[in-house]
Parts: structure tokens; C-alpha cells; sequence
């Protein structure tokens, strides 16, 4: 029991946060997507990954790879085959529904109009080819389409499909409560068995059909009867009820049971629970997982420096940090996701004692601080300035006995330093790196860099660091000579 209260103690208020954003988007994804083949594809896509997850953790190597493989390429395929499924869910007018309640109903389509229309122009012998969309998008099948976007009557359908109209051998396409489209011309069939009394309006009713999922509805002119095309299904109406009924189950009008009704309502309730312990569960594995250490070292960031002054010297560039988490989350950790920044806004010129606390430390979430060393950073801070100084040499060890320097000229002589401004008050005279006496035997000429102490001290563009020194020197006189 105390562990379960230290656990609730430990749970802050982004993990809530978290677990229920993410809950809510899985909930949104069921409730959206659930009446589309692409859903059931993707349930089956996730059992896939719960059993590759099974066999790593069994260690069937290979199993799991070609099963990973499989996942990838499904997961792909899904995207290409089932696109235009997936673009007419996600194609709303209003974005609200995106995000709350259930997705929109069909507009209420006047089937009793459109069924008494196509029966009046089955009697009169009217040719109409009229197409109802399901969720596919028709738009890469069709072509020609002249926009209308006219209120469905009677009288509207009848007068477009008047043979003295320009518009009569096409199809119109019916969304909602609108006739969206008129003079549509629609993909032909293929199909060899179809009946030989079939003319071009049923082959282009059968061509839509095959490869989206809309109904069809076809009078024919010559013979002055009703089909319905679906699917490869191809349906005679003969009464105007039973063509309403097939539009009103092909367009969801159909008024559902109460028993349906209530258990479609228990279905969505129980996806929003399986969401929340999907979520909730994942979230545990990875945020609650075993402990897991991970040493690194991280180079320190210093922030708002002031431009007028300059770092001279630091007392560490890098802070070593032991840091954890679960197992999943240390894995996914690289050292870039974890920075150490210093504050130099109050900075003064000289010597600042910074002390390092876990506020410095920048971590992702999840991830948990277990110690850092050093604690204490010592920064030096100081003005740029310029000085021109003498260039000396700096000899070491002696010259032979027999030789004595006769004469040495430096180039330059003198040289401009860049550094802080209370290092370069004290110092006088740069010198060369360290040339040593006994390697002279002869006057020559000694190519040799600055060495500038400290490293914060640089020469300033325009000057050379490279010092050129020639050495004369002669024959020391023996004595008595």
C-alpha cells in the first residue's frame, strides 16, 4: 500500500496531461477511422507488432526481423492502396468533427424525390446515369464534369437528362441534399460476360462501380428499365420502394435499431477504456520501466554573456553527469538531448563562482538526475583589449665553450596581443618558445612560434606569431690568444 502512495506521489501533472492527450487521439483514431477497411488492415498490423515485440523478447532474431520487415511494407501499402479511404475520412467541412463527437451523418438525401424521378423517367424512356459516392474519393475516375451544385427536384433531374440538353449523355453526381456535378463522364467496363443489350451507360455504370464504392443508377433508354450497379453486383428495380430502400442503405438513411443504437454507444464507451490502458500501459514501460545509469559528459553552455566582456579561463569546459530512466527511454538518449547551461548575466570582470544545481541541467522528460561532478564552476571574465609588447627570446642550456654570440636580431620585434584587459596590465615582454644554446654551432637563422601565456591570449590579425631569429655568433678566444 505505501508503495502504491510513494507511486502517486511520483506521477506529476504532465504525466497526466500526457496519458490523456494521447488517450484521447487513439479514441479519435477508432471513432473515425473504424468503418473503413483501412481500420481493420491496421488492427492487423498491430497484432503483428505485438507478436514481434514477443519474439525479441524471446530472442527469435530472425522471426522478429521479418516480421518488422512485413510491418514497414504493410504499414506502406496501407498508405498507397488505401489513400483515397483515408482522404474522404479526414476531408470535413468543419474541423470540429475532427476532434469531437461522432463523424457527421450523410446529408439528408431527398431519396422519395430521386426514387420518383428515375421511375418518371424510366416510363417516359429517358436515359440518366446517376451516381452516388461512398467513402472512396471518385475524383481520379471521373472526367469532364461540369460543376452545378443545384438543389435535387423533380423537374432539376428530368430537364437535365431532357435529350435536347447538352448534358443528357452524361452522369450527374449526387452528394447530400446537391446535384455536385453534371455531364460527367465515367470510366468504361471491360467485362466480357456482360449482357450484349448492355449499352455505354451501363458499362460506364459497371466501370465506376468496379473500382470505387459507389451506386450506380442506370435507366435504360431503349427498354425503359431501372438497375442498380454496385460493387460487380447488378440489381433490376422494378419498384420505386425497393430503389429507395437501396439508396437509403447505400447513403446510411436507414433509421437503426435502439438495440444497435445502444450498443454501438457501449462499443465507443469501451474503446475509450481500452485506450486509456493501451496508453496507460505503454506509458508505464516507458516512463516506469527498470532503472537504468547512464554516465555522460556534457560541455557546459554559458548564456547571456555580456558583449563587452570575454571567458579567459574556466575552471572544467565539461560537467560529468550520471543520469536515469528506463530501460526504452535511456536507450533513445543521446548526449545531445542533454545540456548544461550557466547563467552569465550578473557576471563581473574577474573571477565568478557558479554553483551547479538541476536547474542548470536540461533533460527530456522521463529522465531523472543521480549526481554530476564537479559542482562548482569557476569562470574568469575580463574586457578585450590590445597591447603592443616587446618579443624576447627565450634561450635555454648554454652555448659551447669555444663559441660566444656575437649578435641576435629579432622579426618582429615587436608584436600586439589580444587579451583581457587585467592580464595584459601585468605582463611586459612575450616571449618565443624555448630555443636551446647547445644546438647552435653555427650563425643561422631559427623560425620559432610565440608562446603565449595564458592560452586566452592571442596576437592580434595583421602581426605574425611566427618569430624569425637570426644568431651571429664567433670562435671564443682561448687564452693567452
Amino acid at each position: 500500500m505505501d508503495g502504491f502512495l510513494i507511486f502517486l506521489q511520483s506521477i506529476r501533472w504532465q504525466d497526466v496531461v500526457d496519458i490523456t492527450l494521447n488517450s484521447y487521439i487513439l479514441f479519435r483514431c477508432y471513432v473515425i477511422f473504424r468503418i473503413t477497411n483501412a481500420f481493420r488492415i491496421l488492427i492487423g498490423l498491430a497484432f503483428l507488432w505485438i507478436i514481434q515485440r514477443l519474439a525479441v523478447s524471446i530472442g527469435l532474431i530472425v522471426t522478429s526481423w521479418v516480421i518488422q520487415g512485413i510491418t514497414a511494407v504493410a504499414a506502406l501499402i496501407i498508405i498507397v492502396v488505401f489513400r483515397n479511404e483515408i482522404r474522404s475520412v479526414l476531408q470535413v467541412k468543419n474541423i470540429k468533427t475532427l476532434f469531437w463527437g461522432l463523424p457527421p451523418q450523410p446529408f439528408h438525401t431527398p431519396v422519395q424525390i430521386i426514387a420518383d424521378s428515375v421511375m418518371d423517367l424510366a416510363r417516359k424512356r429517358i436515359g440518366a446515369l446517376i451516381v452516388f459516392p461512398g467513402r472512396e474519393d471518385i475524383n481520379e475516375k471521373i472526367q469532364n464534369g461540369i460543376h452545378w451544385d443545384g438543389a435535387i427536384s423533380k423537374e432539376m433531374i428530368t430537364s437535365i437528362f431532357w435529350e435536347d440538353n447538352p448534358v443528357h449523355d452524361g452522369a450527374i453526381i449526387i452528394e447530400g441534399d446537391r446535384i455536385h456535378e453534371v455531364g460527367v463522364i465515367l470510366p468504361l467496363s471491360h467485362r466480357h460476360e456482360l449482357p450484349s443489350y448492355f449499352g455505354t451507360r451501363h458499362r460506364a455504370a459497371v466501370g465506376l462501380a468496379e473500382s470505387t464504392d459507389s451506386l450506380i443508377v442506370v435507366v435504360s433508354e431503349e427498354r425503359g428499365t431501372v438497375q442498380i450497379v454496385k460493387g460487380a453486383t447488378i440489381t433490376p428495380v422494378l419498384k420505386k420502394d425497393d430503389l429507395e430502400k437501396h439508396l437509403q442503405q447505400h447513403l446510411g438513411l436507414v433509421i437503426k435499431d435502439p438495440s444497435i443504437q445502444k450498443k454501438e454507444k457501449i462499443e465507443i464507451r469501451i474503446a475509450a477504456m481500452v485506450s486509456v490502458i493501451l496508453i496507460t500501459s505503454f506509458w508505464l514501460s516507458i516512463a516506469r520501466g527498470l532503472d537504468t545509469l547512464v554516465t555522460f559528459e556534457v560541455p557546459i553552455e554559458y548564456m547571456n554573456r555580456n558583449p563587452g566582456m570575454e571567458i579567459m579561463d574556466a575552471s572544467v569546459n565539461s560537467i560529468k553527469i550520471q543520469l536515469g530512466g528506463s530501460g526504452p527511454l535511456m536507450r533513445a538518449l543521446r548526449p545531445d538531448h542533454v545540456r548544461v547551461k550557466i547563467d552569465l548575466g550578473k557576471s563581473v570582470v574577474g573571477q565568478n563562482i557558479y554553483t551547479i544545481t538541476n536547474e542548470n541541467i536540461s533533460l527530456p522528460p522521463g529522465i531523472i538526475i543521480k549526481s554530476f561532478n564537479p559542482a562548482v564552476v569557476d569562470v574568469t571574465l575580463d574586457v578585450p583589449d590590445k597591447k603592443d609588447l616587446p618579443v624576447q627570446v627565450d634561450w635555454t642550456g648554454k652555448l659551447p665553450e669555444n663559441l660566444r654570440m656575437e649578435k641576435v636580431t629579432i622579426e618582429p620585434s615587436i608584436v600586439q596581443v589580444i587579451g583581457g584587459r587585467q592580464i595584459l596590465k601585468n605582463i611586459t615582454t612575450v616571449y618565443t618558445e624555448k630555443i636551446p644554446l647547445e644546438s647552435i654551432r653555427t650563425s643561422r637563422t631559427i623560425v620559432v612560434n610565440l608562446a603565449l601565456s595564458p592560452a586566452s591570449l592571442k596576437v592580434a590579425p595583421g602581426f605574425k606569431d611566427k618569430i624569425t631569429v637570426e644568431c651571429t655568433v664567433k670562435d671564443q678566444p682561448k687564452n693567452g690568444q
